[in-house]
């Protein structure tokens, strides 16, 4: 697939395709990781990591207040 750079502002955006993002399961809110992998190659990708903290977090979160649901109502009064 050949793309070009479409200008945005004093920016340039590469636009990507709907069945492109549908296959990474990448939407407008997925953080992406852009590298290079020898200074001539521009490698876009879901940051997983960032995903999985987030993933991480919540999991917590609802373990905590699942756990200490009731000191949590204490506390609110």
């Amino acid at each position: 697939m050949i793309k070009k750079l479409t200008k945005v502002g004093n920016s340039l955006a590469l636009v990507i395709d709907k069945s492109v993002l549908d296959l990474l399961n990448i939407t407008a809110d997925t953080p992406l990781k852009i590298s290079t992998t020898n200074g001539r190659s521009l490698v876009i990708s879901p940051d997983v990591e960032e995903q999985s903290r987030d993933l991480n977090f919540e999991e917590a979160s609802n373990w905590v207040f699942s756990k200490y649901d009731a000191m949590f109502k204490r506390l609110a009064e």
